[in-house]
């Protein structure tokens, strides 16, 4: 039986959602989480992933995270204004976080009520409009609650995939919302209307569970696999990747 705990599963989904993408840049922008999980796919079994060092250096070595000193590979320039070539190329997926995610993908980063009167003003769309009609695109939540999973979104900033085939055009051909992984699942939006559908669970979590802390209807919550162990070498390589168990501050369990 595994020893790993939450926090590494998460580290897992976090990893396979890279599965098969091979020579693009990914950009975990949100997370310990993420941050470790890329670095992960890319020392296993996606070689070939580009990354950065969290600022403009394309770097070849996998860093660990919040550990000083240790020297980068450096094997390329990659300030945030040269991001966006990537992002219009399409040679990107981008792990970000929501505020609210609604069962059609719609996602809310901008702000909460109304919005002629919002009772909370958030970050503003920034680079989820583009993002989602451009690349790959995931999503990740470390506390999965009711008040992130809505069933509509207050403010739409990135496009769900039911959305952006309605409006057709670029929107329709490059969106590409790949998976949400939160502390408690990983889910998709390949159910029915292209809509919310569970993945797998993570272990120590119960379907019902989920469904409690929801605000949407969740298909295949009966068929949904369990998230993966990860391998003894796996676990080693995310013990160096997080030297200071940083995972752990951001899912506890």
């Amino acid at each position: 039986m595994s020893t790993a705990r939450r926090a590494d599963y998460c580290v897992i989904a976090c990893a396979e959602i890279y599965r098969g993408d091979g020579e693009i840049l990914a950009n975990p922008t949100v997370g310990t989480i993420p941050y470790i999980g890329a670095r992960l796919a890319r020392a296993t079994f996606e070689p070939d992933l580009t990354m950065t060092d969290g600022e403009a250096m394309l770097v070849a070595n996998n860093q660990p995270v919040g550990v000083n000193g240790n020297p980068a590979l450096v094997e390329g320039w990659m300030p945030f204004r040269l991001t966006f070539d990537v992002v219009w190329a399409g040679r990107r997926h981008v792990v970000m976080g929501a505020s609210q995610i609604g069962r059609d993908g719609d996602t809310n980063i901008s702000s909460i009520g109304p919005y002629e009167k919002p009772s909370a003003q958030l970050l503003g769309p920034r680079g989820a409009p583009g993002n989602t009609v451009n690349h790959q695109t995931s999503y990740w939540v470390p506390n999965h609650s009711r008040r992130v999973f809505v069933e509509k979104v207050d403010f739409i900033s990135g496009l769900g995939p039911s959305r952006a085939a309605r409006l057709g055009g670029k929107a329709a051909a490059y969106n590409d919302i790949r998976f949400v992984i939160s502390d408690l699942c990983v889910m998709d939006f390949k159910g029915e209307g292209s809509c919310a559908r569970l993945v797998s669970i993570h272990p120590g979590v119960e379907v019902d569970e989920i469904r409690a802390k929801t605000g949407f209807a969740l298909e295949n919550g009966l068929t949904a696999v369990a998230t993966r162990d990860p391998s003894p070498a796996e676990i080693r390589l995310i013990d160096q990747l997080d030297p200071n168990g940083l995972r752990y501050r951001e899912v506890s369990v």
